[in-house]
């Protein structure tokens, strides 16, 4: 077990920070390790860092030239654009659902914090009819039902299930163990949340972008892909200093790569008072 693990663990335990596990890939490489700070169940709900992985997801189909992030995305829909549908959604591009511009409500499609049930059987009907509270191409509004309609776009373009692609190409190439995505009731990934992995293996995404996409000699993203992600911000987002980036979630999860550091921290637990902001620091600092 890596000297930083054991620190940053300790540090964790010093703070009262309710942290389950913590993963690390360190020393620019790729072999990732795990050390418990307070046992719980091998993978938890990385609530929003589900998005980064949908982001991915999208690059995948962007690199074979299925999906353009320029695309409308009711050109994708097809048929599945509802009648009674707002008719500014037909503006709508791929980039602009990447960055959260939608017009809908804050937390709309939240199955985190609202109960599912409201949402009817057919979340993608639910949300192409809701009313806009906003003007799509003003400054984002940050939603979950972005991400939900990216991983139905990502399931139409691919011709299945957007966590059954990342399956191929990124969970079994980069050796992950265990994992699940919370559904909607036809069967869709939720895109947004409800992604239950272990820390070890978040971590795994957070070096696949560290080195550019290329996993192993493999090039399994491409370097373009991970250059618009940061460029544009499609989610991971500056993170401190050393050009630290990464992705926060509910309750204190947290994926971040620190590129001169060669180092990538991932950690899982549940936290109603904010740590993460400490946490960063002495991931980066360390």
């Amino acid at each position: 077990m890596s000297q930083f693990l054991n620190d940053m663990a300790e540090y964790c335990r010093e703070i009262d920070a309710n942290i389950y596990y913590i993963g690390a890939v360190e020393n620019g490489g790729y072999e990732a390790e795990r050390i418990a700070v307070n046992l719980t169940n091998n993978c938890s709900d990385i609530y929003s860092v589900a998005k980064a992985f949908t982001v991915t997801a999208v690059g995948l189909l962007v690199d074979r030239g299925l999906m353009s992030v320029d695309e409308k995305v009711c050109d994708i829909l097809g048929d599945l654009c509802p009648a009674g549908m707002d008719e500014r959604w037909r503006g709508t591009t791929v980039d602009m659902v990447l960055r959260h511009r939608t017009g809908l409500s804050k937390n709309f499609l939240d199955i985190d914090s609202k109960d599912p049930l409201t949402f009817t059987d057919d979340y993608l009907t639910y949300m192409l009819t809701a009313p806009l509270v906003g003007d799509p191409d003003a400054e984002g509004i940050y939603t979950d039902a972005a991400f939900y309609l990216l991983s139905r776009l990502v399931g139409i373009r691919a011709g299945r299930n957007m966590d059954d692609l990342l399956r191929d190409h990124i969970y079994n190439p980069l050796s992950f163990r265990e994992t699940a995505w919370s559904r909607c009731p036809q069967g869709h990934a939720m895109g947004a949340t409800g992604l239950y992995i272990r820390a070890d293996d978040m971590a795994k995404l957070g070096a696949l972008y560290m080195h550019g996409g290329e996993w192993m000699g493999k090039q399994i993203l491409s370097k373009d892909w991970v250059d618009t992600v940061l460029s544009r911000g499609y989610e991971l987002k500056p993170k401190g200093d050393f050009g630290a980036y990464g992705k926060g979630g509910m309750y204190g999860q947290m994926l971040m790569v620190v590129p001169e550091k060669g180092r990538v921290v991932a950690w899982e637990g549940f936290n109603r008072t904010p740590v993460s902001d400490r946490l960063v620091k002495f991931a980066i600092d360390y």
